[in-house]
């Protein structure tokens, strides 16, 4: 009987370890909070990886698309849930992840006869300022931290999700267009996915370019994905899914 907790251990650190190998390789996603909303960017071989959530929320992910859509529709009706019994106004992403979608994936984690989620999140809620924007990063066993505005990357490994995000904090300070956001983002993107390093050795800016355009070229295998939750707009639900083409990217 006394090894029974030391086994549960194991296991769940085997656990983790099948997780982390199964989500290796996968294409990270990125967000950026600018003046006029927040920029979400995904990329991938034609499985969807952002998502509108409610009014003023949004998700990416990378993973398994089935684990991806099973995790998109529990944080829906948790939203329509809380919209229906208090108010839509009173949805907020904190809720959404801190009694919804966190405990959720923590339950599912620590079910070690159970299959695991294979994701890794992250999520967004515009507000009336850029100051009051949350930006979420969620891990497949129900760990997450949140912070106010400001870049976040999920990516498959934690060190490189890391640098990514250090160096993109740096180059968009001050930028407040969308394409110009995006066009950074997608170098990001394209670093991480060529597993070159943010410092020493970065590649150069016209090499980055270049890099995630011919990932990325129209037509081809991978697309771009890209999604905006707008700040101020005429309408209750503020996401919507701008083309490459209208950012001119």
């Amino acid at each position: 009987m006394t090894e029974e907790p030391y086994r549960w251990l194991e296991a769940v650190a085997n656990r983790r370890e099948y997780v982390r190998d199964q989500l290796r390789g996968g294409t990270p996603v990125l967000a950026a909070s600018l003046p006029d909303g927040i920029l979400l960017v995904g990329a991938g071989p034609g499985q969807a990886k952002v998502f509108e959530l409610f009014d003023r929320q949004a998700l990416a992910g990378l993973g398994h698309p089935a684990d991806l859509e099973r995790l998109r529709q529990a944080a829906i009706d948790a939203a329509h849930t809380e919209a229906f019994t208090r108010a839509p106004e009173d949805v907020s992403l904190r809720r959404l992840v801190g009694y919804g979608l966190s405990p959720l994936l923590k339950a599912n984690f620590e079910q070690i006869f159970t299959a695991p989620f294979l994701v890794e999140l992250l999520l967004a809620e515009v507000g009336a300022e850029p100051a009051a924007d949350v930006l979420v990063r969620l891990h497949f066993d129900g760990g997450f931290r949140a912070q106010p505005g400001g870049v976040m990357v999920a990516a498959s490994l934690p060190e490189p999700e890391a640098a990514a995000q250090a160096w993109l904090q740096g180059v968009l300070a001050g930028v407040t267009e969308r394409a110009a956001a995006a066009e950074w983002l997608l170098q990001a993107w394209w670093v991480l996915g060529a597993n070159r390093p943010f410092g020493e050795g970065l590649p150069a800016e016209a090499e980055r370019r270049a890099g995630w355009r011919a990932a990325l070229a129209p037509g081809g295998e991978r697309g771009v994905e890209l999604g905006w939750l707008a700040r101020r707009g005429p309408r209750a639900a503020r996401y919507t899914a701008p083309t490459r083409a209208e950012l001119g990217l």
